[in-house]
């Protein structure tokens, strides 16, 4: 396992332990949906937490289940949150910047809103640099979080989002970035619409997930 694997392996880990650590019951399948992740990967980190001594099962009626933290996990759920903390102060300056340069080049073309297409922590940045340029979000779309508000506005799905007007879709997601434009791709948006921070319209985001590089990027710029 490479270095970016071990940091993506550790971040889920982290953002799992997040989820359990309210101790309410919660299904496998409701953890998958919140983290973006596929149920059996879900079963396999719990497994390994569990293992590990980081996390302990505790039964409910009707076949439910409660995934709590035990000593050992809220200090290893400690640990990783400061192991990534660089990575999100990196995470949320390069995209900062990514996104305003992006709006301002859409507001200098004479563009006055767009969709957003990713609901994440991502997204919370874009439309921070979104409201500072002075366009307006037409509309937010992502299948996982569809029903959900974001902001002041209602997800729908990716199907409904693109019937909502021929805007410009701005991928707010670093996590699914590349499905994503998959998706909007073969449910018939124009590729020349589809449109990514630090990448125009054509280049497949990826998921930045070591640390070390999103620091050296932020040097660089």
């Amino acid at each position: 396992m490479n270095d970016e694997e071990k940091s993506l392996d550790s971040y889920r880990a982290l953002r799992l332990m997040a989820e359990i650590a309210t101790e309410e019951p919660i299904s496998q399948r409701e953890l998958s949906h919140r983290l973006g992740i596929a149920l059996g990967l879900v079963n396999s980190y719990l497994k390994n937490l569990v293992a590990k001594g980081f996390v302990r099962v505790k039964n409910f009626p009707r076949n439910r289940y409660a995934y709590l933290l035990t000593p050992q996990g809220i200090a290893e759920k400690s640990r990783l949150a400061y192991q990534h903390l660089g990575y999100f102060s990196s995470l949320y300056t390069i995209a900062r910047q990514d996104y305003l340069a992006l709006f301002r080049s859409l507001h200098g073309q004479g563009i006055r809103s767009v969709a957003f297409c990713g609901v994440d922590e991502v997204a919370e940045i874009a439309y921070l640099s979104l409201r500072e340029i002075g366009l307006e979000l037409a509309a937010v779309m992502d299948d996982d979080a569809a029903g959900k508000i974001f902001f002041d506005k209602q997800v729908a799905t990716l199907a409904m989002g693109l019937l909502s007007g021929n805007h410009r879709i701005v991928i707010t997601s670093i996590k699914k970035g590349a499905a994503l434009r998959q998706e909007l791709l073969r449910l018939g948006a124009e590729p020349a619409l589809i449109l990514m921070s630090g990448g125009g319209a054509h280049d497949d985001l990826k998921e930045p997930v070591n640390p070390k590089h999103a620091k050296d990027q932020g040097a660089r710029q």
